[in-house]
């Protein structure tokens, strides 16, 4: 088993960038996820509520982030001093604060009021200490470090959309870090710990999917197949921790170091069990 994709989201919810090589750090790679939109309030927003988003693309810049949506261009800048307290699902973070300008182009840009935050090196955030263990740093990613997923598994999917009359989705769907390439569809709920380029990731919980996966990542249009009527056969959790359809592991690096496209995967511990799936009558 090998990595064949690699990808950061500079911009939350903004389109993925892929990697031929990326710097793995204790709260996830490097360049991923640290910056984010959010509302007047720090309310975070992604493609759920603002399928837009799916058209930024974000590159990094000394200083801050440049964006580009179609013919729209824009350079945003941080003051550390300038700050202001958003919220991520259950997590509170002090974020640095773009310039009113660049919050008011943005704001044009989407058709409603929003703000730029950055996850600078001033502000912190840690995974839920449940599943990751204590003290655990991450970006504004949803809720852990990385996300895990093996190409098997997306062609197994594929086959239940085909049969559905849907067409197949791409792996974009579901916004991967690590694309593994492999033969058994859904071996990766057995896998406990793995290891890459001398670093070891532990899967630590089951992805939850959502209405993102029905989007295109071009557009941000919620067309073609339906991933999550697809999972819905054999992927409905049937744990209560964790509802919904699953595709995919949320991963902690405990390692930091440099993995790369090409880079064989090592299983380094399994589970003895799988994760519980409701069976459908």
């Amino acid at each position: 088993m090998k990595v064949t994709g690699l990808n950061i989201h500079p911009l939350k919810s903004g389109r993925a960038i892929a990697q031929a090589s990326v710097s793995v750090q204790r709260d996830g790679f490097a360049g991923d996820r640290r910056f984010m939109v959010v509302d007047p309030d720090g309310q975070f927003i992604t493609q759920r509520e603002l399928q837009l988003l799916a058209q930024v693309e974000a590159t990094h810049v000394a200083g801050g982030i440049h964006l580009k949506m179609g013919s729209r261009v824009l350079t945003a800048s941080f003051d550390p001093s300038r700050r202001m307290d958003v919220r991520v699902w259950s997590s509170n973070v002090n974020a640095a604060v773009a310039a009113d300008h660049a919050n008011a182009t943005l704001s044009g840009w989407f058709g409603l009021p929003v703000k730029l935050v950055h996850l600078d090196a001033t502000a912190s955030r840690f995974a839920n200490p449940e599943w990751a263990g204590p003290e655990s740093p991450m970006s504004f990613a949803d809720g852990y470090q990385l996300l895990i997923t093996t190409t098997a598994s997306l062609a197994d999917l594929n086959l239940s959309l085909i049969a559905k009359g849907q067409e197949p989705v791409g792996m974009d769907r579901f916004r991967t870090n690590i694309l593994i390439d492999n033969d058994e569809p859904w071996e990766e709920d057995l896998w406990e710990s793995v290891e890459i380029g001398g670093i070891a990731f532990d899967l630590v919980k089951p992805c939850a999917r959502c209405i993102m996966t029905t989007q295109d990542q071009v557009t941000g249009e919620r067309i073609g197949g339906n991933p999550i009527q697809g999972l819905a056969e054999k992927r409905m959790s049937a744990d209560r921790r964790v509802p919904g359809v699953l595709f995919g592991w949320n991963a902690v690096p405990r390692g930091e170091g440099t993995i790369n496209l090409g880079d064989g995967m090592r299983v380094v511990k399994m589970r003895e069990e799988r994760w519980p799936m409701k069976i459908r009558a």
